[in-house]
């Protein structure tokens, strides 16, 4: 299966078969479009100065994630479903129903208003996107019937990148440290939405 490159909306998605990748997927309305659009602005013009220098161009996205995730954490605009135990059951339950068909699941935290994941692609499973539009749509719809609600439930737009050679251990680190990085709990063992599988 040849790499998968495609572009949703703002941010460029490359989903290659065999590599790990760090995903961040989160409620609608869970941050102000204002905050959004001043974050992608910075991240466009750090694309353009650093098309050339990949490693520059990394390091600028990985500030951009940074101060998205820091907004995220602050869980101070729009909804807060995943703190609902029966909507973080529903979104886990779905997560490790895909492990070993969809991709091999490494770790995730369930945040109230985002979910952080980190998975390797199957080289014989189907696109990464299919996975993840199948399991976003699944959790859309079971967790509104859940909430007695309609419309949208995740933001359309999700952040991935690839895992680089010797940073897995440290991108699982800021996946399980994250709900003691938002000051919800003290150990990152204490908070009840998080997996990390067996290394």
């Amino acid at each position: 299966m040849s790499n998968l490159i495609y572009y949703e909306r703002n941010l460029p998605h490359r989903l290659p078969p065999g590599d790990v990748v760090f995903l961040t997927f989160r409620l609608a309305g869970s941050l102000p479009r204002t905050v959004v659009e001043q974050l992608q602005a910075e991240t466009e013009l750090a694309r353009q100065r650093f098309e050339l220098e990949p490693d520059q161009l990394y390091a600028a996205q990985k500030r951009y994630f940074g101060r998205f995730d820091e907004q995220l954490n602050k869980g101070g605009y729009g909804p807060t479903y995943l703190r609902q135990t029966n909507i973080a059951a529903l979104v886990a339950e779905s997560l490790r129903y895909f492990d070993g068909t969809g991709y091999d699941l490494r770790c995730y935290c369930l945040m109230p208003n985002h979910v952080h994941l980190v998975v390797r692609i199957l080289e014989e499973a189907p696109p990464l996107v299919k996975t993840l539009q199948r399991l976003k749509s699944y959790t859309a719809t079971q967790a509104n019937k859940l909430l007695g609600r309609t419309g949208p439930f995740w933001q359309a737009e999700s952040y991935d990148h690839v895992v680089r050679k010797g940073e897995l251990e440290r991108v699982v680190a800021y996946v399980v440290e994250n709900p003691v990085k938002a000051g919800l709990v003290e150990t990152w063992e204490q908070w009840p939405n998080t997996y990390l599988a067996p290394m």
